[in-house]
């Protein structure tokens, strides 16, 4: 009897495999990139090893759909076209003998704007038709640009994965299986890994130290010219110190608004969907009423009744429109509203710490 694998916890990534990622979303930046990894599977962590980048590929116009609703049967074209050329890379990586086992795929973002169908339809094929346990690895070129990496790794929900696949996204089917935004990816904790040969270089590596006695700065200037704040590499970062609102919040707030525009725009053709459906449902209880009195009538005076259904012919209801934007919408805002978060929690930080250590008869600049 084979053994249930366990589930996945986490993912290793290999420096190397970082850099890659690095340079090759860093060179296309604004554009998206995109790129398979490779690695293994090894007690419920996802360790890549190797990545490869995709190439460009051209897709028809009528093959990607943006208002039309998700037909998960005839997977994303672009989606089928980088896993062929994956199958071939993997191919030859397999005649050197490294490891040819694709655990998922990589994209750029910027200003964390993954959230949308692109991402959910390269996913899903490959959680279904290559392998339930890979992942998406998100690099966001923008915020890794302040001087702190961020790499995050994705993976559909299986209820998500049910929804989409049944194509179920009206209003009854999302509170019956009660899907909501924050059911649609699994983020799992990513970890970095060198090499034993990078890390016993890392801790050889020795702290230029200087032979002078430590004495204090006596000024601002004073400690920017001395030659210790120049060689050393614990030397404390003053632009830590700077009360400067973060560049990245005004660029943040703006998509953040074009989000919202979004969703109110969705909710609104919601609405006259809704008023277009009463309307029909009006007419058609009109006319059920009246063929009512009318078959009353017949009965009385011994004729055969008419039929009753005949209004599923005489009227059309209008199809409800699939909320499965509306979802991606929402889960971008809540992206977008984390991220604001955690611009104005340092600043704020910041802002409190001089209110505190100001002298009573003293403000802030």
């Amino acid at each position: 009897m084979a053994e249930t694998p366990a589930p996945l916890a986490a993912v290793q990534v290999e420096a190397l495999v970082v850099m890659k990622i690095i340079k090759h979303c860093s060179q296309t930046f604004p554009t998206t990139a995109t790129g398979a990894i490779v690695g293994m599977d090894v007690d419920g962590t996802l360790e890549i090893t190797n990545t490869f980048p995709f190439p460009v590929v051209e897709v028809p116009a009528e093959s990607h759909f943006e208002n039309a609703a998700p037909n998960p049967a005839a997977a994303a074209p672009r989606a089928k076209a980088n896993a062929a050329y994956s199958a071939e890379m993997i191919r030859m990586l397999r005649e050197v003998n490294t490891d040819a086992n694709s655990v998922g795929w990589y994209t750029s973002a910027n200003m964390g704007n993954f959230v949308n169908m692109n991402v959910i339809e390269n996913q899903f094929y490959y959680q279904s038709q290559l392998n339930e346990r890979t992942v998406a690895l998100v690099h966001d070129v923008s915020r890794s640009a302040q001087g702190s990496l961020s790499l995050r790794a994705f993976r559909l929900s299986s209820k998500f994965m049910t929804a989409f696949k049944e194509n179920k996204f009206t209003s009854e089917d999302l509170q019956k299986s009660n899907l909501r935004h924050p059911d649609i990816f699994e983020e799992l904790p990513v970890k970095l890994h060198n090499s034993h040969l990078i890390t016993s270089f890392i801790h050889q590596l020795q702290t230029p130290t200087s032979s002078a006695s430590t004495e204090l700065p006596s000024s601002l200037a004073a400690l920017e010219s001395s030659p210790f704040t120049k060689t050393s590499t614990l030397t404390p970062n003053l632009d830590n110190l700077s009360l400067n609102i973060d560049p990245f919040l005004e660029k943040n707030c703006d998509l953040l608004l074009d989000s919202i525009e979004t969703h109110n725009t969705e909710v609104n053709n919601y609405q006259y969907y809704q008023r277009v459906l009463g309307r029909e449902q009006q007419k058609i209880n009109a006319w059920k009423a009246k063929r009512a009195q009318e078959n009353a009538t017949r009965a009385t005076l011994n004729q055969p009744l008419l039929p009753e259904d005949e209004w599923q012919r005489l009227f059309k209801l209008p199809a409800e429109p699939s909320r499965l934007e509306s979802m991606l919408n929402t889960r971008q805002v809540d992206q977008y509203a984390r991220q604001v978060d955690s611009f104005v929690s340092s600043s704020t930080g910041k802002m409190f710490a001089v209110k505190g250590n100001l002298l009573p008869n003293e403000t802030s600049n």
